[in-house]
């Protein structure tokens, strides 16, 4: 029992929510890296225990999940977009095996930090991290616009990427029921329709015209080449897991 409310804790954003949604202690930036190290903790606790969720839990996670979700729907500010998408994903970290829980969330982390660093580019050449007026970046920064579709496609559970491969390898390796059902149909279908929807603001789209735009620099271009060999060798490993 208390093993499932750390886990709870410490995967589902409850700290976010109870504390820092509504106070200005910490900024957007912190608290996607105290998520993140949240997250990671986690999964740590979860490797060492290998204490699978009880039923009750798993269904409290999915509630929190779909708070998550409308959240996620709302907001068009990349920063808060990258921790309300970890916390919508909290029902699979903690009903996935172990192994399964653990190459997910690393990957969903990965992917999610992506987000985040296009973020601070938001905020660093737009002034703020809000995607909503600086449409169809694919045609005017086509670097940005390259890492922007890459994670967003991660996201959205597409294979090769590693979040689908992860996914599909926690799904064969789990005991389904009737929960687990509508854990992976909510999950994947949320993932999926968030990240189509910030792509269709963002990546495609008429540019604004009263926007100067500006993409990635040198620097920030090697930073994300980084990020995607690192989705890219994940993508191995997920798939090696699916033939195992």
């Amino acid at each position: 029992m208390l093993m499932d409310f750390i886990l709870l804790f410490l995967f589902a954003g409850v700290p976010y929510y109870l504390v820092f949604e509504k106070t200005n202690i910490l900024g957007k930036e912190k608290i996607f890296y105290l998520s993140s190290l949240l997250v990671i903790i986690g999964m740590i606790v979860f490797n060492v225990t290998e204490k699978t969720a009880s039923v009750p839990f798993a269904i409290i996670a999915l509630m929190a999940s779909l708070f998550s979700l409308y959240k996620a729907n709302k907001t068009t500010n990349l920063y808060k977009l990258s921790y309300y998408i970890l916390f919508f994903n909290a029902p699979m970290l903690i009903m996935f095996q172990t192994k399964e829980s653990t190459l997910y969330g690393v990957s969903l982390l990965v992917t999610l930090l992506g987000i985040f660093m296009m973020g601070k580019y938001y905020e660093r050449n737009y002034g703020s991290a809000n995607y909503r007026p600086i449409t169809g970046i694919t045609l005017v920064t086509p670097y940005a616009g390259l890492m922007l579709t890459i994670y967003l496609t991660a996201l959205a559970l597409y294979p090769p990427f590693p979040n689908s491969l992860m996914f599909l390898n926690g799904i064969l390796n789990s005991d389904l029921c009737t929960l687990w059902y509508i854990a992976v149909v909510v999950i994947f279908f949320g993932n999926f329709l968030i990240a189509v929807r910030v792509m269709a603001k963002t990546v495609f789209g008429k540019p604004n015209t009263n926007v100067h735009y500006i993409d990635l620099a040198p620097k920030e271009r090697w930073l994300h080449l980084t990020m995607f060999i690192i989705l890219l060798v994940l993508s191995i490993v997920g798939l090696k897991e699916l033939l195992a």
